[in-house]
C-alpha cells in the first residue's frame, strides 16, 4: 500500500504548538511539501532541499500556477546529482510563505480569517524547525544531507545547529551566516515599496482580491539587481534600447534592462503573496547565527559530526566569497570536516540556480563521498 505521505503536491496540519523564537506559539502548524524518490529500508537516503525567499517545495515538478518546470531541475533528478533513484529528497515550502505552509495568507483558526500581519515575526530557525517537525510526521530520525542555495544556505547552516544530530551532511551554496547592512538595506526598500502601495491595507488586502502588486513588482526590481552581477548585466543588455532606434524623451521602458526588470516584477506578482515578503525578508534580516551561539559562529557547530561543503561565485556581491570563507573558518575552529570552493561565474547570485556544470559536479562529489 502507498505511503500518502509521500509523493507530489502534498499537504500536512500538524497540531504544534511550534514555540517560535519570538515568543509566540503557533499552532496548528501547516506545511506543503513534496517528496520524489524512494525512502530506503533504514530510512537513510533522505535529502532535504531548501529553497529561497521566493522558492517553493516545487524543486523539480511543474510549478501550479506558472507552469514552468521546477525551480532547481539543473540539480535535481534523475541522473542528476540529487537522484530519485539513490534519494528520497524532501521540499517543504518555508514557514511563512505562500504555498500552502502556514503564513499570513492562510486561514488564522481563531479567528476564521487570514493571518494577515497578525502572523507571528518568524526566524530562519523557526523555519528549520518547522521542517523538523515534517520530517517527524514521516518518520525520518536523520537527514543523509540538507542542502540549499541563498535563503535555502542559511536554513542548512542553522539545521546543523538546530539539530546536530540529525542530519549526516550540509551543503551551502552562495549563502552567508548573516545578514549585512547592506543586505538589510536592500531588503527595506523592498518591504517600504510594497508597505506604501495603497492596496497594502496595513496587510488587509486578501478580501478584497486587490492585492498591492505595484509596490511587490518594485521590492522585486530591486531585490532581482542584487541577484545578478554588472558583468552579466552588461553582457545580456548594455545600453541597448527596447524595440526602439531612438530615446523616447519619456519615461516608458527605453533601455532594454528597464523592460526586463518590469518584466520580472510583473510576473512576481502572479504567484508569491506581498506580506509574506515582509515575513521572509525579515527571517532573514534577523539571521545572525553567530548571535546565536554566545556571538562565536564555531560554536554552532561544535555538537554536529556532519560534514560540510560550500560553494561561492566570484561574481556574487549579494553573498561573496568572504561570506563563505567567515563560516569555512569557524568550520575549521569548531573542528568540522569542511570544503569549500568558489566557482567562476558571469551570472552573480543567481549562478546557484542556472546552468553550473561545475556546481554540479562538486554536489555530486560531495553527497557520493559520504554514500
Amino acid at each position: 500500500m502507498d505511503d500518502t505521505r509521500f509523493g507530489l503536491a502534498r499537504h500536512v496540519t500538524l497540531p504544534g504548538p511550534l514555540r517560535l523564537d519570538g515568543g509566540a506559539l503557533l499552532s496548528p502548524v501547516e506545511i506543503a511539501y513534496e517528496t520524489y524518490g524512494t525512502l530506503n529500508a533504514d530510512r537513510s537516503n533522505a535529502i532535504l532541499i531548501c529553497h529561497a525567499l521566493t522558492g517553493d517545495q516545487h524543486v523539480a515538478s511543474r510549478h501550479p500556477v506558472t507552469g514552468k518546470p521546477g525551480w532547481w531541475e539543473r540539480m535535481v533528478g534523475p541522473g542528476k546529482p540529487i537522484d530519485p533513484a539513490r534519494h528520497f529528497i524532501i521540499c517543504s515550502n518555508v514557514l511563512g510563505s505562500c504555498m500552502g505552509s502556514s503564513g499570513p495568507a492562510t486561514v488564522n483558526p481563531a479567528t476564521g480569517a487570514p493571518w494577515g500581519m497578525s502572523f507571528p515575526v518568524i526566524t530562519i530557525r523557526d523555519i528549520v524547525r518547522a521542517q523538523a517537525m515534517l520530517l517527524d510526521h514521516l518518520g525520518i530520525e536523520t537527514l543523509a544531507a540538507v542542502v540549499g542555495g541563498s535563503m535555502g544556505g542559511m536554513q542548512t547552516l542553522s539545521w546543523p545547529a538546530t539539530f546536530p544530530d540529525r542530519v549526516r551532511a550540509v551543503v551551502i551554496i552562495a549563502s552567508t551566516a548573516r545578514h549585512t547592512a547592506q543586505n538589510i538595506a536592500f531588503h527595506e526598500v523592498g518591504r517600504q515599496a510594497v508597505m506604501a502601495d495603497p492596496k497594502w491595507r496595513g496587510g488587509a488586502y486578501y478580501e478584497e482580491a486587490d492585492p498591492p502588486s505595484a509596490g511587490l513588482a518594485v521590492a522585486r526590481m530591486a531585490a532581482h539587481i542584487t541577484y545578478l552581477s554588472e558583468a552579466g548585466l552588461t553582457a545580456k543588455f548594455g545600453r541597448r534600447l527596447q524595440a526602439r532606434d531612438a530615446k523616447s524623451f519619456g519615461f516608458d521602458a527605453d533601455f532594454q534592462i528597464e523592460s526586463y526588470l518590469r518584466h520580472q516584477g510583473i510576473s512576481f506578482v502572479d504567484r508569491f503573496d506581498a506580506n509574506s515578503y515582509l515575513y521572509i525578508t525579515r527571517a532573514m534580516d534577523y539571521f545572525d547565527l553567530a548571535e546565536e551561539h554566545g556571538g562565536h559562529l564555531a560554536n554552532a557547530f561544535r555538537a554536529t559530526k556532519a560534514r560540510f561543503c560550500l560553494v561561492s561565485f566570484d561574481t556574487d556581491w549579494l553573498y561573496p566569497t568572504a561570506e563563505s570563507r567567515a563560516i569555512v573558518h569557524a568550520l575549521n575552529a569548531a573542528g568540522a570536516p569542511v570544503s569549500f570552493v568558489e566557482l567562476s561565474s558571469p551570472f552573480g547570485h543567481d549562478a546557484f540556480l542556472l546552468e553550473a556544470p561545475e556546481l554540479n559536479r562538486v554536489v555530486d562529489g560531495f553527497l557520493r563521498a559520504g554514500a
